[in-house]
This record gives C-alpha cells, structure tokens and sequence, in this order.
C-alpha cells in the first residue's frame, strides 16, 4: 500500500505509543489538563469582558493570547483523548478532518508568536513611552494589530497547507499524535515535495527571526530606559512585568524549535511526540496563570470574585 496512490481518504494516526495499563492514567492526566487550560482561559476572557475597570489594550490582548490557547488546545487534545483509549488500528480520520487539523495547529502556533510580538509592543509603548501611551495604544490601534497578527499567520499556513494539499498520496500513515504539515507532505512519494520543505523551512526561519528579534530589541529598549531612570519602584514594576511576558515566551518557543527541530530526525521521533503534545498544553495551561497572577488588576478582581462567591455560599 505504500507504493501506490492511496484512493480512500482515511489515514491511519500512529497515536501515542502507552501501554493498556498506563492508557487510563493518561487520559485522565490528559483530560484534566485540558479541563483546567479551558477553564482558565475562558474564566479570563470573561473576566476581562465584563469587568469595566479591566477595559485596557494590554488586556484585551491577553483575550487576544486566550482565544489562540482555547482553538490550539481543542484542536488536539479532544481527539488526542479518544485515541488514548481507542486500539491502534482503529486511529483513523479523514484526509479532509487531518488537513484541517493541520491547518488550525499551524495557526496556532504562528499566532502564538506574532501574539507575544504585540504584547510586547505594548509593553515597550507604556514602559518608554507612558504620557503617550493612551495616544498610542488606542482601541483602534489594538484591533489593528490584533488584525494583523491573525491575518498574516492565516495567509502564511495558508499558503503552506496549501502546498501540501496539491501533492498525491502513496502513504497513508501519520507518524505523529495529530496533524501539522510535516506529517502530510510525508505521506506523498513526489520529488516536488522538496518545495514544501523549502517554503516550511523558510517560513519558520522568517517567524522566528522576527519574533527573537522584536523580543530582543523591544525588551533591550526597556532595559535601557530603566536603567536611565532613577525611581526604582517603577524600575521593579516594568522588570516584574517584562520578566513575566519573557517566561511567556521562552516556554512557548523554546517548545515550538523542538517540535520543529525533531521533525527532521525520524530516530527521535517519540521525543517529538511529547515536545508536540507540549507545545499544545504547556504555553496555554501557563498563560492564563502567568499573566493573572502577575497583572494586579487581574488578581485582585479574581480575589474578590472567590471571595464574593464564599460569602453566597454561606
């Protein structure tokens, strides 16, 4: 079957590789893990939505970050789940759900960077430039950029799903826990597939260029402007801040180069399972945490609302 086209549209997901006795534990691991990122993703959302005093562009570009962790979680996880508990021969989908699959993971990932690229705009516009900060960072300015950030991410996998799809098929195995372009132009025998290569490496280089380098020169400014300016307290509290988008970030690329970085080694193809699976619920579990914990309006409106939420349980 591998040396010739492939005529149904069902391929065959290689899953996770967990013993009978460990599938339970995992699924459970699993579930919860998604139950708590959406959980906290969306009681953030919310939170920002109705509460007036939070009606500021560096949290509505947190909703921004929670909207792209919600789609790339449930793109992965909910089917993730059903194969865990499924026999291997019976991990299957179609070409046209793998496809699309691939195409919102990719997304996913692309938004995650050019997200953090904004936000840390924002930070460098309130840090350095504070007096103009609200003639700067508008409404209009934030839905713009926001714009942008999915516009641009959505033409780039276009393009790269786009390529992918125009190729025939003589394999129909997806070595890989879900869909990403890799694993589908793997499944094609033809010599042009060596475009898709090119076009995906080439992308991947251009967004992680700009990405480090908007990161690298943006937060070196604030750097600069702290360190000129003589009131430690303000000093400390755009450090506290930077410092907390900073983690952000290098959790969410450091798990996205090895996920892209393995792909081209087939003999660690377990680690890049697992770096994959990673990338999809370690950046969204930790944004929501990360960001409300350490914005003290955020906090604060949360304390208050368990608070309130005890005294009418009482």
């Amino acid at each position: 079957m591998d040396n010739g086209t492939v005529t149904n549209s069902i391929l065959f997901l290689e899953g996770l590789k967990v013993t009978p006795q460990s599938s339970y534990p995992v699924f459970i691991l699993l579930l919860l893990i998604y139950v708590f990122t959406m959980g906290c993703n969306i009681g953030l959302i919310i939170l920002i939505s109705t509460e007036k005093n939070l009606n500021h562009p560096m949290h509505f570009l947190f909703c921004n970050l929670s909207v792209n962790d919600i789609i790339g979680t449930s793109v992965i996880l909910p089917r993730l789940l059903q194969d865990i508990l499924r026999e291997p021969s019976e991990r299957y989908m179609t070409y046209v759900e793998c496809v699309f699959q691939a195409y919102v993971t990719h997304i996913f990932a692309t938004v995650s960077h050019t997200s953090l690229m904004i936000m840390a705009y924002d930070r460098y516009v309130a840090i350095c430039n504070p007096l103009r900060y609200t003639l700067i960072m508008t409404n209009k300015m934030v839905v713009k950029l926001s714009a942008s950030a999915w516009g641009l991410s959505v033409l780039a996998v276009s393009i790269l799903i786009g390529l992918t799809v125009r190729l025939s098929r003589c394999r129909y195995k997806i070595e890989n826990p879900f869909c990403d372009n890799a694993s589908l132009f793997k499944l094609s025998c033809e010599d042009s597939v060596v475009i898709n290569n090119l076009y995906g490496l080439f992308s991947t280089v251009i967004i992680f260029t700009f990405s480090l380098g908007s990161i690298f020169i943006t937060y070196g400014k604030i750097v600069a402007v702290c360190r000129s300016r003589k009131n430690k307290t303000l000093n400390n509290k755009a450090i506290k801040t930077c410092s907390t988008h900073i983690a952000v970030y290098i959790i969410m690329f450091v798990s996205c180069a090895i996920m892209v970085f393995l792909h081209r080694f087939p003999e660690y193809s377990e680690n890049r399972k697992l770096a994959s699976i990673m990338f999809h619920i370690v950046p969204p579990g930790l944004n929501p945490l990360v960001y409300g914990l350490q914005t003290k309006e955020i906090r604060q409106k949360t304390v208050k609302l368990c608070c309130r939420n005890k005294v009418n349980v009482k």
